[in-house]
């Protein structure tokens, strides 16, 4: 009887080694706090007026990727008459304000000033999930509300660079460059360039943020 005790305990305890008990399962269901963005209304505005100038887009649905981080009201603009390289999820009041921007004051600065149509704008990107350099606070970027600016391509082949010749030895190069840059004050929120820091050295910041705040 008492081996018949061992035995039966012996198995027992064999057949509990193959088991463990389930992994403790995280909590994937937290709530991450929602983007705060345009209202639908305001959008629905925005998209009429892009077509109203004649703008091709593609209107993008809301997305929230991590804190802080997504996109609310957004578009891809398809055309907006300049060529512009690079563009990603924008902001549709951003989208509006830029293509404004491109087609009335940096395409006939460039004829004006340069002497050449502007063959496309040369641009560093849109949607960008990170914190303003040196900092623990969300970039505009990281809600699709900025865009970078690094050059422009002329017609006749000329390339003018923020980096190259925001400085440039050429009074008609400066003269567009400051031209440019002060319409784009005038238009955005926030402008940021080469005289704000060095993170800015090589593009234009340019934010629809109503922060009135031009450097």
């Amino acid at each position: 009887m008492v081996r018949s005790f061992f035995l039966l305990a012996l198995a027992t305890l064999l057949a509990a080694c193959g088991r463990s008990e389930p992994p403790a399962r995280s909590d994937s269901r937290t709530p991450v706090r929602r983007i705060d963005g345009p209202m639908s209304r305001e959008t629905a505005q925005c998209h009429r007026d892009l077509r109203a100038l004649g703008v091709a887009f593609e209107a993008l649905p809301d997305r929230q990727f991590a804190p802080g981080c997504g996109i609310v009201g957004t578009v891809k603009l398809l055309d907006i008459g300049v060529p512009t390289t690079n563009l990603g999820a924008i902001r549709c009041g951003a989208a509006r304000t830029y293509a404004q921007w491109a087609r009335n004051a940096v395409a006939p600065a460039a004829y004006q000033i340069l002497g050449s149509e502007l063959a496309k704008v040369e641009s560093m990107g849109t949607y960008n999930c990170r914190n303003v350099a040196g900092t623990a606070r969300r970039s505009g970027h990281s809600i699709a509300n900025a865009l970078d600016i690094g050059g422009f391509q002329l017609k006749d082949g000329r390339r003018i660079t923020i980096l190259n010749d925001w400085n440039s030895p050429d009074p008609d190069v400066r003269r567009f460059m400051q031209v440019i840059h002060r319409s784009a004050c005038k238009r955005f929120g926030t402008v940021l360039s080469p005289d704000y820091n060095s993170a800015h050295r090589n593009h234009f910041h340019l934010e629809d943020d109503k922060a009135d705040f031009c450097r």
